[in-house]
């Protein structure tokens, strides 16, 4: 079956076209065809454009003109893709921008104008479950020996426990890349006094998250999303944005916990001259570098230094929504 799958974000949005076989969703955990085995995609097109959807919702509480302009243009680019591509499905989900905004509705019109599929603003539990689905549809786990997967956006950033058998707790905080940068991180590059302010926001969250995750638990930690594949191509100093050398990378702390310094160190001017940097990420990536930092700090804090790598995966949310839509089929 070929499916699609569209993550509308704080940020980005993204198109997932993949084919795969029919299979059913079981409890949070990866899709599984008859014989138990997990289904993984194929890839037939993945895009991502920077709509900044989010722009000045958290102090607005409303989806701008201007933003909403970008991502209707997005989405009709993507439904002549769809349409082009033959896809037998499609799943739109929209995450904490519009969670946010009082005027999701001119939003969900939109979408379902241009895209003949009706929009779903997920709540923050669920955006969680399909950034684990995602994860784990391409990594192994093993039943008793939980992760934890780290989905640091725009908006917010899911923190979620689990193992081979599914979702253990999850929980979705307001720390997001671009949240923090509207927040507080004004300055070009941040001063000492701003990223003070943003990381005492950090630790809210992640105090927050700590009251339903034991983050504790964790064996391993994964990070997905935009912001930690590119630190981690800072991390390695790749030439441009290597996927295949970004996915699957287990890095030392201390490694990344110095990437994310330089990077919230930089000007835009400096972030945006680096090879694997997109453009529309130069402006959030410090914040986001802040977010994952402080996360790892903490993880190596609440395991007694067990926790002393993270891993990165290419494969994320964009991925759970696609493999969701099998889930659809077979109910």
């Amino acid at each position: 079956m070929r499916v699609a799958g569209i993550d509308c974000g704080t940020n980005s949005i993204r198109l997932l076209v993949a084919d795969t076989q029919d299979g059913a969703r079981h409890g949070g955990a990866p899709v599984q065809d008859a014989a138990h085995t997990p289904v993984r995609l194929t890839d037939v097109h993945r895009e991502m454009r920077i709509v900044r959807l989010g722009q000045g919702v958290d102090a607005t509480g409303l989806l701008a003109p201007e933003a909403l302009e970008r991502t209707f243009a997005a989405v009709e680019d993507y439904a002549a893709t769809i349409q082009g591509l033959g896809a037998e499905r499609v799943r739109f989900v929209a995450t904490s921008a519009t969670r946010d905004a009082r005027n999701r509705d001119e939003f969900v019109e939109g979408i379902r104008s241009r895209l003949g599929v009706e929009p779903e603003v997920v709540p923050g539990s669920e955006e969680a479950s399909l950034s684990f689905a995602g994860a784990a549809s391409v990594l192994p786990l093993r039943a008793g020996e939980p992760v934890l997967v780290v989905d640091l956006g725009g908006g917010s950033t899911e923190f979620v426990l689990g193992d081979a058998e599914g979702v253990i707790a999850a929980r979705s905080v307001d720390i997001g890349c671009v949240r923090l940068t509207e927040r507080h991180l004004r300055s070009d590059p941040p001063t000492g006094s701003e990223i003070a302010e943003a990381q005492d926001d950090v630790d809210r969250g992640i105090e927050e998250a700590l009251a339903e995750v034991p983050l504790a638990a964790a064996t391993a930690v994964i990070g997905v999303a935009g912001s930690i594949t590119t630190i981690t191509a800072h991390a390695l100093a790749l030439p441009s944005y290597q996927p295949e050398r970004i996915h699957g990378s287990e890095l030392a702390l201390p490694q990344i916990e110095a990437a994310c310094g330089s990077l919230l160190g930089m000007s835009r001017e400096q972030r945006i001259a680096l090879p694997y940097m997109h453009p529309g990420r130069a402006d959030v990536i410090g914040a986001g570098a802040l977010v994952w930092r402080r996360i790892l700090e903490r993880m190596a804090e609440l395991t007694e230094g067990r926790i002393a790598t993270a891993i990165t995966s290419e494969h994320d949310i964009l991925d759970g929504i696609a493999l969701s839509t099998l889930g659809d089929a077979a109910s």
